[in-house]
């Protein structure tokens, strides 16, 4: 009989860390997680990369046209954005893992200084949130992610899309 998956926190917020065994050693998946976050937040997105499984399918779609849900449209989509925002961080504010599965709440920071999606650089300093879940192949690597990413929130503080109830 296993015992059930140890327990940490972040901030307030109680994590169950799931963990897989690959070659005699324990891959944590939560700390994998945060580390995705931790490598995009310093710009090191070939780093992000050795973290994902060469075969990563992404089922948000990759930031859109011209991107596909792999994991080199995955690593460019992130160039890309890099690029707009060169200061863009990842805070990890709830994260539960359990199983193959990660899910974290995440507060998005960065200021806008080059072109995203049509938009001219404008110095804005934004913030927003998203939720991302990943799944974890048997060597520890993200193979798949879904997530939702308050898009109407970025580009209202972008000046994009009015701010404000609907008419």
């Amino acid at each position: 009989m296993s015992s059930p998956p140890a327990a940490s926190t972040i901030g307030s917020h109680a994590v169950t860390h799931a963990a897989t065994q690959t070659k005699g050693a324990t891959v944590d998946h939560a700390a994998t997680m945060r580390n995705t976050y931790e490598r995009i937040s310093k710009g090191n997105v070939a780093g992000f990369g050795d973290l994902v499984a060469d075969d990563f399918v992404e089922h948000q779609g990759a930031g859109g046209p011209g991107f596909p849900p792999t994991k080199e449209g995955t690593l460019e989509f992130f160039r890309t954005l890099l690029a707009a925002f060169p200061d863009w961080r990842m805070s990890v504010e709830d994260l539960i893992a359990g199983g193959d599965k990660t899910v974290a709440r995440v507060t998005v920071t960065g200021t806008h200084k080059g072109e995203f999606m049509g938009v001219p650089p404008n110095g804005t300093r934004v913030e927003f949130q998203l939720v991302d879940i990943m799944r974890f192949d048997g060597a520890g690597l993200v193979c798949e992610h879904w997530g939702v990413a308050d898009m109407l929130s970025l580009l209202q503080q972008l000046g994009a899309v009015p701010a404000g109830p609907p008419a």
